[in-house]
């Protein structure tokens, strides 16, 4: 599926290439058979995550000696396009892989990694990052979850909403403040296992507009004590640091999911209108038809290739904020129009569930509103003039 025919990136080596071949040959064989079930079941089954463990399609970037494939963020960009591609949107193993797995690396102790890192790449844990509250979306700073010290342990308390892989996550990091008086200054990040942690509970599966085999969830912290080693780093009050140094990756991953969303969306539309008939002819031969695919293809296109500039940026260590903020806001409003162009040229089959393009136009939507909204991107990038 290559609708944009362009070369490869200049960071695309031939491991990366044999990678997306294998990873493309897996997914085709054991995850996009059932992604209609999954859809119409309205969660992933959890063996999914031990399946993609064992493929080596979890936790590409972590090193070997903590479980991981020894790759870099190249290697879980070629992972996540894969999975879009197939049509797992709704699959967390992106978060899971390059946000939770990567804040233990880059901000754990040696024990942390050691403790946690191996069951992520494996799949044994499944991994979640709690953020959002019911009064706190983007405002981190004024979360109201707690984590008191009380001798060697910690008391959790609080909520948290919107919080991707929540059924299923073993392994989740909580935004909390260990200094209420503070402001970024009192976030720390608590690490909650959540087989053994009294006093937490998952809530509903939220129901959603779209992603709707994604196990988005509430959580709940009563009480919970943590052992004082679950303070993710060695202090307290680095959380807001840890976060902001993070966000950059984060919204390159969904950058280029949205840029992947459009080349299917793109492709799965040219196919359908190279054999549906209207008047007497395919509805590709009327003009208005190839316009508009133009204007997809163009979109898409640019998106794409913005986007593997900044990843090559990332590989160098040199993708600052603002730029990232771009590519994400680029993108995901590129995705809106290109699913809307796409599913207007389905006629009234592109509004049927059963057709994957109604999908993708719902699944688009959210793309502006998480890892910051693309308001929020637009006030990093105001402050780089």
């Amino acid at each position: 599926m290559n609708p944009l025919n362009l070369p490869r990136p200049a960071w695309m080596t031939e491991e990366l290439v044999l990678l997306e071949d294998q990873a493309d040959r897996f997914l085709k064989s054991e995850f996009t058979p059932h992604v209609d079930k999954w859809h119409e079941d309205k969660i992933l089954p959890r063996e999914v995550w031990t399946k993609a463990g064992q493929a080596g399609l979890l936790c590409a970037m972590i090193p070997e000696e903590y479980g991981g494939a020894g790759g870099t963020f190249a290697h879980e960009t070629v992972i996540n396009r894969a999975y879009s591609l197939a049509g797992m949107d709704a699959f967390g193993a992106p978060l899971h892989s390059g946000i939770v797995a990567p804040y233990i690396l880059r901000f754990g102790t040696e024990e942390q990694k050691k403790r946690w890192l191996p069951k992520l790449a494996s799949g044994e844990m499944v991994g979640a990052i709690a953020m959002s509250e019911p009064g706190a979306g983007s405002d981190l700073q004024n979360i109201r979850t707690t984590a008191v010290r009380k001798g060697n342990r910690y008391l959790l308390n609080g909520s948290k909403t919107f919080i991707t892989n929540g059924q299923h996550a073993d392994l989740i990091v909580v935004v909390a403040k260990t200094d209420p008086k503070e402001r970024a200054k009192g976030v720390s990040l608590m690490v909650v296992e959540a087989a053994d942690a009294p006093g937490f509970r998952r809530g509903r599966k939220l129901k959603k507009l779209g992603l709707d085999s994604a196990d988005t969830s509430e959580l709940f912290f009563e009480d919970v004590s943590l052992p004082a080693e679950n303070l993710l780093g060695l202090e307290e009050g680095q959380g807001f640091v840890q976060l902001m140094k993070e966000l950059p990756q984060e919204r390159m991953i969904v950058a280029y999911h949205a840029v992947a969303m459009m080349e299917r969306a793109v492709a799965l539309t040219v196919d359908y209108v190279k054999q549906r008939q209207a008047f007497g002819k395919k509805i590709i031969e009327f003009q208005n038809t190839q316009f508009e695919l133009a204007a997809c293809k163009t979109e898409a296109t640019v998106a794409k290739v913005f986007c593997d500039e900044c990843i090559a940026r990332s590989l160098k260590g040199e993708l600052d904020n603002a730029t990232a903020a771009m590519a994400k806001y680029w993108s995901t409003d590129a995705l809106a129009k290109v699913a809307d162009r796409c599913l207007q040229l389905f006629g009234g089959y592109g509004f049927m569930d059963e057709y994957p393009i109604s999908r993708i136009y719902r699944d688009a939507r959210v793309m502006r509103i998480y890892a910051g909204t693309n308001e929020i991107m637009k006030l990093l990038i105001a402050r780089s003039l």
